[in-house]
């Protein structure tokens, strides 16, 4: 047995990733500002907010292993959040044509309230289709079938949205939906807990 794990999400895609591993564990959301800090750059917020995100459950919880996640996407300089509306997720597709975005996922542990952390960053690197082959209407036909407005930068790699990309560069496919699980399960082993051991 191992301690409890909570991940410190309501992201149904961070729920879903972690439920891959087979483990038993609980979400909780924590209240965490997600503002970015002045003069902070994408790569340190990223690292930061999963890191008040674990800290913020696992201060609550000293028995349990708190798993935290943040992803901050990136193009041309301009930081991209969750569109929220129709209208602001065809600005950031539209911004990314032809373009290469940056998506920095990154994931912190804590355990023993706080008193322990292991963080890790994984970059991704997405490159996407031009306007030729992504007029405004295939944009616009994307986003009333994919309703992508919760998700930043507007394209679900996991859904319709790998029609608009052209590649995909990264370390782990899985930190591109929001939760990197290779570099989360070498963590997770030294805070002794594994996949396959605790497998049901």
């Amino acid at each position: 047995m191992h301690a409890p794990l909570i991940l410190a999400s309501s992201s149904p895609y961070r729920k879903e990733l972690l439920s891959r591993l087979g483990l038993d564990f609980a979400t909780q959301t924590p209240n965490v500002d997600e503002t970015p800090l002045g003069g902070e750059s994408f790569v340190n917020t990223a690292i930061r907010l999963a890191r008040e995100k674990a800290l913020w459950i696992a201060k609550r919880h000293p028995e349990a292993i708190v798993i935290g996640a943040d992803q901050v996407a990136v193009c041309n300089d301009q930081r991209l959040d969750k569109p929220g509306t129709n209208a602001h997720a065809l600005e950031q597709l539209q911004l990314q044509r032809g373009q290469t975005s940056v998506f920095y996922t990154a994931v912190c542990v804590a355990g023993l309230g706080g008193d322990r952390t292991e963080e890790a960053m994984v970059p991704t690197q997405v490159r996407f289709r031009g306007v030729e082959e992504l007029p405004d209407t295939l944009l616009q036909r994307y986003i009333e079938i994919e309703q992508p407005l919760d998700c930043a930068g507007s394209a679900k790699s996991e859904g319709l949205g790998i029609t608009l990309i052209s590649a995909i560069e990264g370390s782990d496919p899985t930190a591109l939906i929001g939760l990197p699980l290779i570099a989360l399960t070498e963590i997770l082993n030294r805070f002794g807990v594994s996949a396959l051991k605790h497998y049901p």
